[in-house]
This record gives C-alpha cells, sequence and structure tokens, in this order.
C-alpha cells in the first residue's frame, strides 16, 4: 500500500500534460489560421487594410 502514497512522479506527469495540451492548442490554432501564413497566393494584405480602414472610419 505504500506505492498508493508515493507522489514522487506527479510533477513530471503534471508538466507532461500541461505541455502536452500547449502543444494541442498551438497545432490547431496553426491549422485556424493557416490561410494566414506565406505561401497563401490569394492573401492581398494591401485590400486587406483598406477593408480594415474603411471600416474603422465609420
Amino acid at each position: 500500500m505504500n506505492f498508493l502514497l508515493d507522489e514522487m512522479g506527479q510533477g513530471a506527469a503534471e508538466y507532461i500534460l500541461l505541455f502536452g495540451g500547449v502543444i494541442i492548442i498551438a497545432i490547431l490554432s496553426l491549422l485556424i489560421y493557416k490561410q494566414y501564413f506565406p505561401g497563401n497566393k490569394d492573401l492581398n494584405t494591401g485590400n486587406d487594410m483598406d477593408r480594415v480602414r474603411k471600416c474603422t472610419q465609420s
């Protein structure tokens, strides 16, 4: 029954879960925002900036 009270590896397991969660969130955000990364031919920042300026001038 001593092994039930032993918490020596608990900290390491928590760090593994924390880093795993951060990595999953990073991968999901990359998949969601992949259209904004270079290499996408349809990305036109000039038009996007003009649209933002027109919306904020109202």
